[in-house]
Parts: structure tokens; C-alpha cells; sequence
């Protein structure tokens, strides 16, 4: 299965829980496309067969600035090559700023959601405030999906 993997940073927190889990994904045999600047033409051309996107939060609840450019692209087309397609968010961010925690884990909820991405399993939210160790902290869940999409 290609495994496509999209991720939101403004510190490397999320991106390096996202490099784990493209490390994770090929261990389990599935070809994964992981580069932090991927652009729509290139998840496109990879022809992914799943996704999985993982972002922290910036201010009220937002996305990091460097995953907005695909985030528009993908909003502005919605691919219907990738409606029905298997996917899965992991966010990171910090529970005291309450409603805004992993914000913008729910816009790539989201916006998965219009795509016609299915969710395979509930996102994960990793708080900040908890944890020192996201990527360890995502093993379990990653596990998880990378089982349902074998499944």
C-alpha cells in the first residue's frame, strides 16, 4: 500500500512524530511518500493509496504556516481520486489552551472529511503538556493503523 504522509511544524515536534511513523509504515512493508514541503502535484503524481497527516497547532487553534500552501490546494481541488481512500490525523498541541487544543489536527480532520477521506480510527492528540516523547507517545496508535490499513 502507498502511504502518503503530510505534516504541519513550527518547532519539528510534528514533523519528526511524522518521520517516526513513515519509518514505522515502511517497517510494515507499505511504500510511503513523506517530504514536509510536498506539494498537491506531488501526493498527485504518488497516487497514494492512504493518508496519514500530522500537525501541531500555532495560535487560536490554527495550522502551522508551512502546511497552509498544500492544505489550500487540496481545499481548492478536492482530489475524487482520494474519496473512500483509508486516512488518519495525529495532532499535537498543549490542553491548557483548552478549546483550541490540536486545532489544527481537527482542520486536517476536517478537511479529510470533505475530501471524502475515511477516518480509520479516531485522531490521536498528543498534549504538549503531558509528554517529551510524541514520537514514542504515538507508537501505540500508529501500530493501531497501520493495522487497519492492512486490514
Amino acid at each position: 500500500m502507498k502511504v502518503a504522509i503530510v505534516s504541519g511544524s513550527v518547532y519539528g515536534s510534528a514533523e519528526e512524530v511524522a518521520r517516526h511513523a513513515q519509518q514505522l509504515i515502511k517497517n510494515a512493508g507499505h511504500d510511503v511518500l513523506f517530504n514536509p514541503r510536498a506539494t498537491l502535484a506531488d501526493l498527485q503524481a504518488f497516487a497514494p493509496d492512504a493518508f496519514l497527516a500530522v500537525t501541531s497547532t500555532t495560535g487560536l487553534g490554527e495550522l502551522p504556516d508551512n502546511i497552509l500552501p498544500l492544505y489550500s490546494q487540496i481545499r481548492d481541488v478536492l482530489p475524487a481520486a482520494w474519496r473512500g481512500l483509508p486516512g488518519g490525523v495525529i495532532g499535537l498541541g498543549d490542553a491548557s489552551y483548552g478549546d483550541t487544543f490540536c486545532g489544527g489536527g481537527e482542520q486536517l480532520r476536517e478537511l479529510f472529511m470533505e475530501v471524502g477521506i475515511r477516518e480509520v480510527q479516531e485522531m490521536l492528540r498528543l498534549d504538549a503538556s503531558e509528554t517529551v516523547t510524541p514520537e514514542s507517545d504515538a507508537e501505540p496508535w500508529l501500530a493501531a493503523f497501520i493495522e487497519k490499513l492492512g486490514a
